[in-house]
């Protein structure tokens, strides 16, 4: 049986990941804040196992509750594969530095960043005394190789998103594992994202009238469209380990 566990996915991209996953009969955990009941509900309708944790993952010690006893129930039932989507991600502070307060910096790091480590890190430990394969998508950003003003701490934690990808692929390969782990930049969505981004000011983000130009064009995607392209990639298993994936490469 395979399982998958997917962070923030009470919205946006992770509920959509999640639909597809449970359309797929993959048995589903959800991590986040808040529940989504209409995913509770849509894995009952389709007889789909389901669990959601809420977790802050801004808290290193609350990751570490959760995700221990999440890896231990899933770990004990031998499943053949685990597909971990780190998902859940922050785009504050939105501001040129000089002008950041601490608080938003840190938690942006730690959920960008540091979450997806801790987990990954985790479940690819307990994979060394199973017989199960892991596979990890770290959902990344175009902003993690390009700098773009007023977005410092995202660009940089994404970046180090990246870089912690491929490192890993790379000890996996010199291990012989079956574990393969990607990074999967979506592209421009119709997110509550999206909507923060918007809200800013010309002096905090130099580039929002692009962005708003998006919306009104009607140029942002779905994120069913994303969700289920990166599935499809996924479950075909034909991706290369420590690649970083965009959008505009599989809906061509």
């Amino acid at each position: 049986m395979k399982y998958a566990i997917i962070t923030g996915a009470s919205k946006g991209l992770g509920a959509s990941i999640a639909k597809r996953l449970i359309d797929e009969q993959i048995a589903l955990v959800t991590v986040s804040r808040t529940e989504n009941e209409e995913l509770r509900k849509y894995a009952q309708a389709n007889n789909v196992s389901y669990q959601h944790h809420s977790c802050n993952l801004s808290n290193e010690e609350e990751i570490q509750e959760v995700f221990m006893e999440i890896a231990h129930s899933i770990f004990q039932k031998n499943p053949v594969e685990i597909l971990l989507f780190n998902n859940a991600g922050v785009i504050e502070p939105i501001h040129t530095v000089g002008s950041l307060d601490q608080t938003p910096i840190i938690r942006n790091v730690q959920v960008n960043l540091i979450a997806p480590m801790l987990i990954t890190n985790l479940f690819l430990q307990q994979a060394k005394l199973t017989n199960t394969s892991v596979q990890v998508i770290n959902v990344t950003s175009g902003a993690a190789t390009r700098p773009i003003h007023g977005w410092s701490i995202y660009c940089s934690s994404k970046a180090g998103l990246n870089m912690f990808t491929q490192t890993v692929a790379m000890e996996q390969a010199e291990m012989k594992t079956n574990n393969k782990i990607m990074a999967f930049s979506p592209g421009v969505m119709d997110t509550e994202m999206q909507e923060i981004i918007r809200t800013s000011s010309k002096e905090a983000f130099k580039e929002i009238d692009k962005f708003k130009e998006y919306k009104e064009k009607n140029i942002l995607k779905h994120p069913d469209v994303v969700g289920g392209a990166l599935v499809d990639l996924v479950l075909s298993g034909n991706y290369e380990s420590g690649k970083v994936y965009h959008i505009k490469d599989l809906l061509k």
